[in-house]
C-alpha cells in the first residue's frame, strides 16, 4: 500500500512537471511570436519610410512637374499649417526650375488670421517673383483663414459639396457669474489697468471693453480679410448682402457668386488646366520619431474607426 501511494505520488509529480514545461514551452513561443510580430512591424514601417523619401528634384535634374503643397487642419502658429511651416515649403516649390505651377491642397476651416495673412502676403510676393501660376484645390472646406489664403491664387477649384467662404471674424467668450452666484463662489481675482480683464469670465462683463475690443480689434481684422478678397478675386467676385457675413457655400455656389472658380479636383487641374499630369508633393520635414509615430497614430486611428463602423 504504500508503495502504491508512493507510485501514485511520483505519477502526479511527473504530470506536473510534463504540464509546467509544456506551458513553459507555450509562453516562449507566444513570447517569440509576439517579438517577432513587432521586428517585423518595425521592418515594414522603415520601408515605408524609405519609399517615402524623394530627392530634391533642383539639385538633381529631376523632371518637369506641378508642385503641390498641402493645407490641412486648423491654421495656428506652432503647427504644420503656421507660416513658419509653409512658406518656406511654397518657396521651394516655387523656386524648383522643373516646377511649372504651384497646387495648393486646401482642407481646413480656418484659425489664426495673422498665420493666414502671413501665407497669402508670401504667395503673392512668390507669383511676382517666380511668375508661375498658382491653385487652390478645395477637398472637404476652405472657410475662414484657409480663404484668406485661398485668394492669392490664381484660380480656386473645389468639389460642388465643399464648404467655401466663411469671410468674418470670430472670438469666443462666456461667463460664470450667475452660476458661481448659485453655488456661492467669489471672484478674487486681482489686476492693474481699468479694462485688463474685459474678458474675464468670472467677472462682470466690461462693456467699455469689449466695445473697444469690437471696433479696434474685430472689426478691422475682419476689414483687412476683405480687401484680401477684394483683392485677390478681383472682378469675379459677385458681391451681395452675404458675402461678408461669415456665411460659407457649397461649391457649386460658390462658383456662381465668384468664390472660386470652378468645380474639379487635382486630376481636374493637372489634366484640363495646367497639362501636366506628374506631380510631386513639397511636404515638412519630419523626425523619423514624427514620421514613425504619426503612421502608429494613424493606423490605430483607421482601425478603431473601423471597428466602430462594424458595431453600427
Amino acid at each position: 500500500m504504500e508503495n502504491s501511494n508512493r507510485n501514485d505520488g511520483l505519477n502526479r509529480l511527473a504530470g506536473a512537471a510534463e504540464s509546467f514545461i509544456k506551458q513553459e514551452r507555450w509562453s516562449r513561443r507566444w513570447s517569440n511570436l509576439l517579438k517577432f510580430a513587432v521586428v517585423a512591424y518595425i521592418i515594414v514601417t522603415l520601408v515605408m519610410l524609405t519609399q517615402q523619401i524623394t530627392p530634391d528634384d533642383g539639385e538633381l535634374g529631376g523632371e518637369k512637374h506641378l508642385a503641390v503643397v498641402k493645407l490641412e487642419g486648423p491654421i495656428m502658429p506652432g503647427t504644420y499649417t503656421s507660416a513658419d511651416k509653409l512658406n518656406p515649403l511654397l518657396e521651394k516649390a516655387f523656386k524648383n526650375p522643373n516646377s511649372e505651377a504651384v497646387i495648393i491642397q486646401a482642407n481646413s476651416p480656418g484659425g489664426s488670421p495673422v498665420q493666414s495673412a502671413m501665407i497669402n502676403d508670401e504667395i503673392t510676393r512668390l507669383k511676382a517673383h517666380y511668375n508661375k501660376p498658382v491653385y487652390v484645390v478645395v477637398e472637404d472646406a476652405c472657410a475662414s483663414g484657409c480663404y484668406y489664403i485661398a485668394v492669392a491664387a490664381d484660380k480656386i477649384y473645389a468639389n460642388k459639396g465643399s464648404l467655401v467662404g466663411s469671410i468674418g471674424v470670430r472670438m469666443d467668450s462666456f461667463g460664470f457669474t450667475g452660476l458661481m452666484d448659485k453655488i456661492g463662489v467669489e471672484n478674487r481675482s486681482m489686476h492693474a489697468g481699468e479694462h485688463k480683464t474685459f474678458l474675464n469670465p468670472f467677472g462682470p462683463v466690461d462693456k467699455e471693453g469689449r466695445e473697444f475690443f469690437q471696433k479696434r480689434i474685430l472689426d478691422r481684422t475682419h476689414e483687412q480679410f476683405i480687401e484680401a478678397v477684394r483683392k485677390g478675386r478681383g472682378e469675379r467676385l459677385q458681391e451681395n448682402d452675404n458675402t461678408f457675413t461669415g456665411l460659407v457655400w457649397l461649391g457649386d455656389e460658390a462658383v456662381e457668386n465668384g468664390l472660386i472658380d470652378g468645380l474639379g479636383d487635382i486630376g481636374y487641374v493637372k489634366r484640363d488646366i495646367a497639362k501636366q499630369t506628374n506631380l510631386r508633393y513639397y511636404d515638412v520635414e519630419k523626425s523619423f520619431m514624427e514620421q514613425l509615430m504619426g503612421d502608429i497614430s494613424t493606423e490605430t486611428a483607421n482601425r478603431l474607426s473601423l471597428y466602430l463602423t462594424t458595431l453600427r
